[in-house]
């Protein structure tokens, strides 16, 4: 089965380019609720996901870093501690359960490395779910 049925397109999604700021980051974050966010590059290309942690590790151990300058604070300049491997809009659904264990959204790319959507772990489980509680009927 195709990763079709799961996708979720980028224009109903949050991301953020890499070169916006650690504070734009930390408000769209909170303001989203969300713990993790796609970059991509200034030609759409997915280069990593940026995690609150990524925002903590670089607060603490930037000496003359606060709350108040995270405006001067590019994203390019914050290390990804994890990482978010993405999959092919052509990927079946078994290449997303190992992404699934330990990331809450696997980020889909084009033939061009283009960021274009991504597959929510919870798509994934709602869809086994069903089919589990399937069989057992």
């Amino acid at each position: 089965m195709n990763i079709a049925f799961f996708f979720t397109p980028k224009n109903e999604l949050v991301y953020m380019n890499i070169n916006s700021t650690m504070r734009q980051a930390l408000e769209k974050m909170e303001h989203h609720r969300y713990t993790a966010i796609p970059l991509v590059d200034d030609d759409g290309r997915y280069v990593g996901t940026l995690t609150e942690g990524d925002l903590l590790w670089k607060l603490k151990n930037t000496a003359s870093l606060s709350f108040s300058n995270t405006n001067e604070i590019s994203l390019k300049e914050i290390s990804l501690h994890n990482i978010y491997e993405p999959v092919s809009i052509n990927a079946q659904i078994e290449d997303l359960f190992t992404r699934a264990i330990n990331q809450n959204f696997i980020p889909v790319i084009d033939d061009k490395d283009v960021f274009i959507g991504m597959v929510k772990r919870k798509e994934i489980i709602e869809y086994c779910s069903k089919n589990l509680l399937k069989e057992s009927h």
